[in-house]
């Protein structure tokens, strides 16, 4: 059997957009994926998100895991920092 995939790949900057703007293109990402197992952890993460409160995690945190966490932020940002999947796989493989 032969599948067929299909990408939507979207480009615009969601700080430059109007609210209406990102609904739409959401809905259009949304519409566009058929894989159900990934459309469910959607689902979950927008009802975790919706039911979360701004804040509460970051608000519990010291100011030293403040500055951690947005350095490690900064640090992802270049592509030498990081690691490929292949090799965490390779390093953790007798645990997955």
């Amino acid at each position: 059997m032969k599948h067929s995939l299909k990408f939507v790949i979207f480009v615009v900057n969601p700080l430059n957009m109007t609210t209406l703007e990102i609904k739409n293109n959401f809905h259009q990402l949304i519409d566009s994926i058929e894989n159900e197992n990934l459309l469910r952890k959607f689902y979950e993460l927008m009802l975790r998100k919706r039911a979360s409160k701004d804040g509460i995690l970051w608000n519990k945190l010291s100011d030293e895991e403040r500055e951690e966490l947005l350095s490690a932020n900064e640090e992802s940002e270049n592509p030498d920092n990081l690691i490929s999947h292949n090799e965490i796989k390779k390093k953790y493989s007798k645990w997955l």
